[in-house]
């Protein structure tokens, strides 16, 4: 393993030489406790409900961080549960997980872009105005998201929701104080590995980049980096076969320019689905827990 740490703007790159992670050996060891998520409706749009689960952990003496987890699929597919193995894990190390589903892209052309960004929004002021009921810290929350989940969860640690008085919820914020992004397509002005996901893109935002680069650039979390982005964890596997691990590398250095705090873990031979247990591997939390608590664990701090 090959290591490099830099101060302010923190860079630290990690390049693992086999399939798993050397250091991750004693976070498999730990039993998971048996926490069961509760289904709860975040919000309505158009008579459809907006579904997360909540993990819940023991409660404690003071208002406990909370992490929201956004799954992938493109902005066309997906459900939460491709993240239950990390909301399980996370509650069980101590956080409030909400665990979200969000609009996805119709055949028809319905429920494009920003439909899946304002239910992530919402998701994020839900928590806010709903944080004494679960005993959360409304200013330590984590976003976390896989693939076009992580590009949702980048752009939550960038910026806010535009106020609007229509919108549900308005008066609470939908930033959050760290981000954590696994294969993220932080960049989708750049073409997919798999050049059968580009007509998805195409249809969620509405054109090619040529027709609608407004709309692209508004799905851009690269192109939004200003030095009040949140501090970021990014994971990426150097043979991701869908999003070119080239866009976190850029996400990296323009983080790294703003002056923004950035943990950058890239392991070669590591495809997309690398990281989510339900398709490629068991025990893809073993891989990124160490990282990700200890990341976690400097930017969630509950109130003294």
């Amino acid at each position: 393993m090959k290591s490099k740490l830099l101060s302010r703007g923190a860079l630290i790159v990690l390049f693992c030489l086999t399939t798993g992670l050397v250091f991750a050996q004693d976070a498999a060891e730990e039993p998971m406790a048996a926490i069961e998520p509760r289904a709860v409706v975040y919000g309505e749009v158009g008579g459809v409900e907006l579904l997360l689960n909540v993990y819940e952990p023991a409660l404690s003496d003071s208002p406990r961080a909370a992490v929201v987890l956004i799954h992938g699929g493109a902005g066309k597919y997906g459900e939460r549960r491709e993240l239950a193995e990390y909301a399980s894990r996370l509650a069980a190390a101590g956080y409030v997980v909400f665990n979200i589903d969000y609009r996805l892209l119709q055949d028809d052309g319905n429920k494009r872009w920003p439909a899946q960004l304002e239910d992530a929004q919402l998701a994020v002021r839900w928590v806010r105005a709903n944080a004494a009921q679960y005993h959360v810290d409304p200013d330590q929350i984590c976003a976390l998201g896989h693939s076009f989940g992580g590009q949702l969860a980048a752009l939550l640690g960038e910026r806010d929701t535009l106020f609007d008085t229509d919108l549900p919820l308005a008066m609470y914020s939908s930033k959050v104080a760290c981000v954590i992004d696994i294969a993220g397509s932080v960049d989708p002005l750049r073409p997919f590995n798999d050049v059968r996901l580009q007509p998805i893109a195409t249809a969620l935002y509405g054109g090619t980049p040529n027709d609608a680069r407004e709309t692209y650039l508004s799905a851009s979390a690269l192109a939004q980096v200003d030095a009040s982005t949140s501090p970021f964890l990014i994971f990426h596997g150097a043979d991701d076969e869908v999003n070119p691990v080239e866009q976190s590398r850029e996400m990296v250095d323009a983080l790294h320019r703003a002056g923004v705090e950035v943990v950058y873990v890239e392991v070669p031979h590591a495809t997309h689905l690398y990281w989510i247990s339900p398709f490629e591997i068991t025990g893809a939390w073993d891989l990124v827990a160490p990282e990700m608590l200890a990341f976690l664990g400097r930017h969630l701090h509950s109130p003294s």
